[in-house]
């Protein structure tokens, strides 16, 4: 996914035990081109390690199954290479997130939409790319008919459009998995946990020791892996979505992969990073995109309007400069 890693404050040690029989266990693996992880505290009741790893791992073959744009057979890569004025009947969970991607495309004026594949693809960081580099003004233009979320709708089971646009779901499928995994492990019980699928990540509860869940929030460099600040999280989803490790330079300018689709073209402002906070690992991942794309002035508008727990990271010089708001101070204050 386009969102970057954030970094879990963890033991090394995969299993520890504790009283009453409980034991903090750890696994992970490859998915979506990427890496998950799963820490969790199991009680005696709950299923073995490998069975829930096997659980996790069906999950997560689901969602790329259903939305990778990196497999020809994934559904919404089949609905992407239909023309234009076709419908085809995609799950449940594919009209789900078309829905949200909606819901957040109307919320930001366009500046959000999933419909961008096509664009991502003419700048060079699409799965059908071909070359990076800045595209001529009338080939920008013609693409650019092929994009928009207007063009989309669902009837009944079927996701149908009226122009050959095509859904990327990047911005919100792994936070989509996140909270897919984290409703499983409280089905069968399990009530603290760390999830992580590339990136995104949802905790509750607290370790086995009593010790919060603590993530490191990446500075935005694209040389190096340095923490800006690091937060407990219990109860909600943590997103954070940045400008930098995926873009190309042209004639001194640099463009990144974070386009707005009002322009159809990469942002150009100095906000580098935004995380964000929510109980819906889905809408964090959401959010801190179309905050990231909003820019430093009207996202911090748009997240203190809509009460979104948010973090920014501008650009200033060769550093950088923060600004979080009272919802993220609130969720990220220590607590007894």
């Amino acid at each position: 996914m386009d969102n970057l890693r954030l970094l879990a404050v963890v033991s090394g040690c995969v299993w520890l035990s504790g009283c009453g029989g409980d034991s903090q266990e750890r696994f992970g693996g490859p998915t979506m081109g990427s890496t998950y992880s799963i820490q969790y505290v199991r009680t005696t009741s709950a299923p073995q390690p490998k069975e829930l790893q096997r659980q996790v791992e069906s999950i997560l073959s689901e969602v790329d199954r259903q939305m990778s744009t990196y497999r020809d057979d994934s559904d919404i890569e089949r609905f992407n290479n239909l023309p234009a004025n076709s419908c085809q009947p995609v799950p449940a969970p594919v009209l789900h997130l078309v829905r949200t991607g909606e819901q957040l495309s109307q919320a930001s004026d366009g500046a959000f939409d999933l419909t961008v594949e096509p664009l991502l693809n003419l700048w060079g960081f699409g799965p059908q790319a071909r070359e990076v580099k800045v595209p001529e003004a009338a080939t920008l233009a013609q693409v650019r008919q092929r994009v928009g979320h207007q063009h989309l709708r669902i009837e009944g089971d079927q996701l149908c459009k009226d122009a050959a646009v095509e859904v990327d779901f990047n911005s919100i499928a792994a936070g989509y998995a996140v909270d897919r995994i984290a409703e499983r492990l409280t089905e069968l019980g399990i009530h603290r946990y760390l999830v992580e699928a590339t990136g995104e990540l949802k905790a509750a509860g607290r370790k086995l020791d009593g010790s919060p869940w603590r993530i490191a929030l990446e500075e935005p460099r694209d040389d190096q892996q340095v923490a800006e600040k690091i937060i407990d999280v219990d109860g909600f989803g943590v997103s954070t979505s940045g400008d930098y490790r995926n873009y190309f330079q042209q004639d001194g300018r640099r463009y990144s992969h974070t386009l707005d689709a009002r322009t159809g073209a990469p942002i150009t402002h100095q906000l580098a990073s935004v995380t964000v906070l929510h109980p819906s690992a889905l809408m964090a991942d959401g959010l801190s995109t179309l905050l990231l794309v909003l820019g430093p002035q009207q996202g911090w508008d748009y997240a203190e309007q809509h009460r979104i727990a948010a973090f920014f990271v501008m650009r200033d010089g060769a550093g950088f400069v923060t600004r979080s708001n009272e919802a993220f101070e609130v969720l990220t204050s220590v607590k007894p």
